[in-house]
């Protein structure tokens, strides 16, 4: 039986500058914690695992709003592992993330990786919609696969407006169901970990760092706007990890001096 839940985050500023939740609503499979926050002021949800989860057929979603001047991280305990459901009828599983940010919030998605477990098949779409003084930290890392196994399908599209105008919009597609070359040259080269991380900072409007090359298999493209986009392939998930913290790093000092 498919599982459809949604788990919603609402993050505000208080009257003492620092951030509350006054919403943090859990659903089936994505349970929600309040865990320490990293610097004063901001808060921190981590999402915990309740159960397997995406399968076959399941609807899930979680939605993020981080209102004016809130601070607000949200990560994850553990990778989410996409899975074959209990037969084809059942369809693919679909994963919806929205979030939000006010006027000059801070908001960091850092979930860990996806995998792509054989035979299954997600579709999952993340959108973000940010005012024009928000601050955004996206990281997207995904495992086509596990040891030594074929990835299954995967459909991703990531969407996000700034001012209510396009500021990113790409859609990527892997495995077995997805559009031949896929794992060519031009796209994976035979890699099996890929991801990205977004850096959205108004003080880098036509400042900031310039695009270039990160190493063979990585590289900081400037966007339209005041965003920076980290793309890298890897072998693995720990080499990726540590091209896209490198670049966090990198982007972090930057915004700060």
């Amino acid at each position: 039986m498919s599982v459809r839940a949604t788990a919603r985050i609402t993050a505000m500023r208080d009257s003492r500058g620092a951030t509350s939740l006054p919403v943090l609503e859990s659903e089936g499979p994505l349970a929600l914690r309040r865990t320490r926050a990293t610097s004063p002021g901001s808060a921190r949800v981590t999402v915990v695992g309740a159960m397997s989860a995406p399968l076959g057929g399941d609807r899930l979603a979680i939605e993020v709003r981080a209102g004016t001047g809130a601070r607000l991280v949200v990560d994850a305990a553990a990778a989410t592992v996409a899975l074959p459901g209990p037969g084809p009828a059942a369809g693919p599983a679909h994963y919806e993330v929205l979030l939000t940010a006010g006027e000059r919030a801070e908001l960091n998605w850092l979930p860990e990786q996806l995998i792509s477990a054989h035979g299954s098949e997600l579709i999952m779409r993340t959108t973000v919609e940010l005012a024009p003084t928000a601050r955004l930290v996206l990281r997207e890392e995904q495992i086509l696969g596990r040891h030594g196994e074929i990835p299954g399908t995967l459909f991703s599209r990531l969407t996000v407006r700034r001012a209510g105008r396009p500021l990113l919009d790409q859609q990527v597609a892997y495995g077995p169901g997805a559009p031949g070359g896929w794992d060519g040259p031009a796209v994976l080269g035979g890699h099996r970990a890929v991801g990205q991380l977004l850096f959205v900072e108004p003080s880098f409007d036509g400042l900031g760092p310039e695009s270039r090359l990160l190493g063979p298999t990585a590289v900081l493209t400037r966007l339209a706007g005041p965003a920076l986009l980290v793309t890298a392939v890897a072998t693995d998930a720990r080499e990726l990890r540590a091209v896209l913290d490198h670049a966090h790093d990198e982007l972090t000092a930057a915004a700060a001096g």
